[in-house]
């Protein structure tokens, strides 16, 4: 008689996300981008600024990946927001402006880090984990 063992399962941490951007094909990419991590769970996606506050008030997701370009309320302003009704929600911006200025102020909403969206494919990843392990990540190309 062979003895079956049954094998433990080992929680996964499953971090929540939030993808805002007023283009819909770059979130569906966004998603594509996502689909193979495990650990993250996507819990919506929006198209302006004050849904993105709305959401993240309602969902408390663990990350919000956040555009600055956006209708209703730039992104800049909707961190600033965010920041008050989600304290704990980290802010990753993923947008194609590189002007030092705009970084600056977005890194100044407490915002967890900046990333190119033309460097997305190789730094979207190693931006989300170091974000969640609570550390700074900015593009390679803003350096």
């Amino acid at each position: 008689m062979t003895a079956v063992r049954q094998a433990r399962s080992v929680p996964v941490t499953r971090f929540r996300i939030l993808v805002v951007d007023d283009f819909a094909p770059w979130r569906h990419s966004v998603r594509s981008m996502l689909q193979g991590h495990l650990e993250l769970e996507l819990v919506g996606e929006v198209a302006d600024g004050l849904e993105a506050v709305q959401k993240a008030e309602e969902l408390h997701p663990d990350l919000i990946l956040l555009d600055i370009g956006l209708p209703q309320l730039n992104g800049i302003e909707a961190a600033r927001q965010i920041r008050q009704s989600a304290p704990d929600t980290a802010i990753l911006f993923l947008t194609m402006n590189s002007d030092a200025d705009l970084v600056r102020a977005a890194l100044d909403t407490s915002a967890k880090g900046y990333v190119l969206k033309a460097d997305a494919g190789s730094e979207l990843w190693p931006a989300i984990e170091a974000v969640l392990q609570g550390k700074h990540y900015v593009s390679m190309g803003l350096n």
